[in-house]
């Protein structure tokens, strides 16, 4: 926080041409997924706009691989990893990356989890500068001081995720709440923790959501403090104190990977998923031809190619370890109920309101995995292949659409900004720095890291936090 420069009456005999300000530097803090709220943006931080492996490295430290990504309060730098069996949180100093501590959880077994792209330690951790939270699919909650002392532990079933793709959700601290989209396969709830205790302050059922990765984020809606979350076609709000559904939204997508963002008031959410709009599920048919190799008209897991088995578990709905056309005409039923799409929804309302507080819509070339980013009175999200587009915020009308990067492939961390530029990262390694606003993506800098990238960068005093697939950067000039 700022003050206001202390006048004092010796300097009144200066020359009215010296000037003397005294202010304090605004606090290094990126506290949970995105930042806070997950908004994905700073007003105060200045990170570099030129950077790379060999470029502008403040320092460098080796982890265990991981896609979370890390958060920052003042001097410390908070982390999950899997290392040597065991679930870690980890604190390491801002200045150097030195090791601070490291707390360890060994569990009797672990959830299933994408052995490609997921760990059992994908969750962010959250901290509000006195508890450092984290969650692990496979255990539960945990809660430490910013010295690594264990406050309190909440033991969790382990986590059954839709398609056994493995836990994507990470904590958030609302108030005096820790708050976690607990979606899975079955049993999902939205549950709220005490954050001095860890008891339960409020579960709420969600039945009809068969398995989410998005965080929630917390909006004040006409004066009510609510958690907005989605999954399975609705995005919903729940009040805050109680965990009563306030609201939802019908006909979204299915699927869900990306966190709503909120922006000058107006919730915004995007997501999209294979099997709905543009992108239809391969005919049955097609999918037994192509896998089937002992032609008794279902496929096994086995079956399929171990470098694409990870990514059909999903599909296996009703989970007998098989495909068979149950499973693919229940996954075309779901879909013909969502609807690949961009909602922007302003505040008020309670129970359906998809006809009366939805502003705008917008459906072309929607984000799998990475977050939308509300910045600068824009949207902006990035699609697989490099794609990248730019709405008004007010009307949805593009700015820009579908814009090449020179960098395609798969992305899974989530944009980020700062300083007027748009931060961007594909999963192959492609670092992209762009000029926020304009009528086309202007390219500032790119730089190749030559290694996976799936956790989003973290923005925080002038200093910009990379995580790769087996080490942590921190850039500054």
């Amino acid at each position: 926080m700022s003050h206001p420069a202390r006048p004092f009456a010796w300097l009144l005999a200066l020359p009215l041409c010296l000037t003397v300000l005294s202010a304090d530097p605004a606090p290094a803090r990126w506290p949970q997924f995105r930042g806070a709220n997950a908004a994905g943006s700073s007003s105060t931080a200045q990170p570099p706009a030129r950077f790379g492996p060999t470029e502008g490295v403040r320092w460098s430290v080796e982890l265990p691989w991981s896609p979370s990504s890390p958060i920052v309060w003042d001097d410390r730098i908070f982390l999950t990893t899997f290392a040597d069996q065991q679930l870690e949180t980890r604190c390491l100093n801002r200045a150097d990356g030195s090791l601070r501590w490291k707390r360890g959880l060994r569990v009797d077994g672990l959830e299933e989890f994408h052995r490609a792209d997921g760990s059992p330690a994908a969750s962010t951790p959250a901290t509000d500068g006195r508890h450092v939270v984290s969650y692990f699919g496979s255990f539960g909650v945990i809660c430490h001081d910013p010295d690594g002392r264990e406050l309190w532990r909440h033991p969790l079933p382990v986590a059954q995720s839709g398609g056994q793709y493995g836990t994507g959700s990470s904590p958030v601290i609302m108030g005096d709440l820790v708050v976690l989209n607990r979606d899975q396969y079955r049993d999902s709830t939205l549950l709220a923790l005490d954050l001095a205790t860890g008891a339960t302050r409020w579960e709420a059922p969600r039945p009809d959501s068969s398995g989410s990765f998005g965080t929630p984020v917390s909006w004040r809606n006409e004066g009510h403090d609510e958690v907005v979350i989605a999954a399975s076609g609705r995005l919903r709000g729940y009040d805050l104190t109680t965990g009563a559904e306030r609201w939802l939204v019908r006909g979204v997508t299915g699927y869900v990977c990306t966190t709503p963002v909120i922006g000058d008031g107006v919730l915004y959410f995007a997501a999209f998923s294979n099997g709905q709009t543009d992108s239809p599920l391969t005919p049955w048919s097609d999918f037994v031809k192509r896998w089937d190799k002992n032609g008794d008209g279902e496929v096994t897991f086995d079956e399929i190619d171990e470098s694409r088995r990870d990514y059909y578990r999903g599909l296996d709905r009703n989970r007998d370890g098989k495909y068979t056309k149950e499973d693919w005409d229940q996954v075309l039923a779901e879909s013909k109920q969502t609807e690949n799409l961009l909602v922007a929804v302003k505040p008020g309302g309670t129970g359906d309101i998809t006809d009366t507080h939805v502003l705008w819509r917008y459906k072309k070339a929607l984000p799998y995995v990475p977050s939308p980013l509300f910045y600068a009175g824009r949207i902006f999200f990035v699609r697989d292949g490099g794609l990248v587009t730019s709405l008004d915020a007010r009307t949805g009308t593009p700015a820009y659409a579908q814009e090449r990067l020179d960098a395609p492939g798969s992305y899974y961390a989530s944009p980020v900004a700062a300083a007027g530029r748009i931060y961007v990262a594909s999963v192959a390694g492609k670092l992209t720095v762009l000029k926020a606003g304009g009528d086309k993506p202007e390219i500032v800098h790119q730089v190749d890291f030559g290694s996976r990238i799936l956790a989003s960068p973290v923005l925080a005093d002038d200093t910009l936090y990379l995580r790769t697939a087996n080490r942590l950067f921190a850039f500054g000039s």
